[in-house]
């Protein structure tokens, strides 16, 4: 697994839209471009990133724009803007050649999963999932940004649950901060999980399937003697949905070798049938041990996940720690 080069202070992190342009949520970009230069960062944007759009541009200057912060090399990480809907359509436009051979830190959650996971299950090199460049700023205040900015700066701490969290996006009329009590939830009293951590956005994954832009059995075989350690941010699926796409995964050989499964919270909850999220999880995974309701995705507050490490996730009666390690 190749893992990038870390940001020092005064480099230079380069911000581009591959999905959405953040026009929509400018006040709470420039809070997030705030605190990276707090931190003595250079911020390089490209021209689409404040696109007020579902498209940060069309998928031409999308994918132009993401192949230019390759290109630079003063440009140390790379983030994306924000989520949204329309990555997929750049994905045979990217320079991915040359992203192989010039390797940097990729960061992001929701829809870029699309760039995350081609990068470490097709090329072995690590990524981050957890934030986006316009979320760094959180209200109430949080430390998973801190969190997040020091993974990219080579420090990995261990991560904790909440004690609180949000119970809608904050992007809802209705969010009023971290107003939920955090509870963890298990297939036993105590588990003790490690494993080459790999996952994202499932629903972007399950797009992703049986195309040149997932790897996923190779990256089984090659890491099988460390296990493979899931994690799956669930966005708006219906239970019946996420059940039906893990037996796919499951039927696809995607479990094999696997320690566990991490599950972040729903943040559109829904059924067709009556079917729970746990219904859903413990029936299509059976016998693989997992957590669910975690801090991980799209409900705040939220890990930073390092895709081709390791990771080691400590579990019992509800508290939890997650740490990885770089090897």
């Amino acid at each position: 697994m190749y893992y990038p080069h870390f940001l020092e202070p005064h480099d230079t992190v380069g911000i581009c839209a591959p999905s959405a342009g953040v026009g929509r949520n400018m006040a709470l970009f420039e809070a997030s471009l705030r605190i990276l230069k707090e931190h003595d960062f250079q911020i390089y944007e490209t021209a689409h990133v404040r696109v007020n759009d579902l498209r940060g541009g069309d998928a031409t200057q999308r994918a132009a724009e993401v192949n230019a912060l390759f290109y630079r090399d003063d440009v140390r990480v790379i983030m994306a803007a924000a989520g949204g809907d329309f990555l997929l359509e750049i994905l045979p436009l990217l320079d991915w050649e040359t992203i192989a051979e010039k390797p940097k830190w990729f960061l992001g959650a929701s829809d870029p999963t699309g760039i995350l996971f081609p990068l470490t299950t097709v090329y072995d090199i690590a990524t981050l999932y957890g934030y986006n460049a316009a979320s760094f700023q959180q209200t109430p205040p949080s430390p998973d940004p801190e969190n997040c900015l020091s993974f990219l700066q080579g420090r990995l701490p261990v991560q904790h649950p909440s004690a609180m969290h949000a119970e809608c996006s904050r992007y809802a009329d209705t969010y009023r901060g971290f107003n939920t009590p955090t509870h963890y939830r298990a297939s036993a009293e105590e588990l003790h999980l490690s494993g080459r951590c790999i996952g994202g956005c499932i629903e972007v994954i399950k797009d992703l399937t049986a195309t040149p832009y997932e790897n996923v059995r190779g990256f089984i075989d090659r890491y099988r003697t460390d296990g493979i350690l899931w994690y799956f941010d669930v966005y708006s699926w219906s239970a019946e949905n996420l059940y039906r796409t893990l037996l796919q995964m499951r039927y696809a050989g995607w479990f094999q070798h696997c320690t566990g499964v991490l599950f972040g919270r729903v943040l559109f909850c829904s059924s067709d049938t009556g079917m729970t999220y746990f219904e859903a999880i413990r029936e299509a995974l059976k016998d693989i041990p997992y957590i669910y309701d975690m801090d991980i995705g799209h409900t705040l507050p939220a890990f930073t996940m390092m895709n081709g490490a390791i990771a080691h996730v400590d579990y019992n009666a509800g508290a939890c720690s997650l740490r990885f390690e770089r090897k």
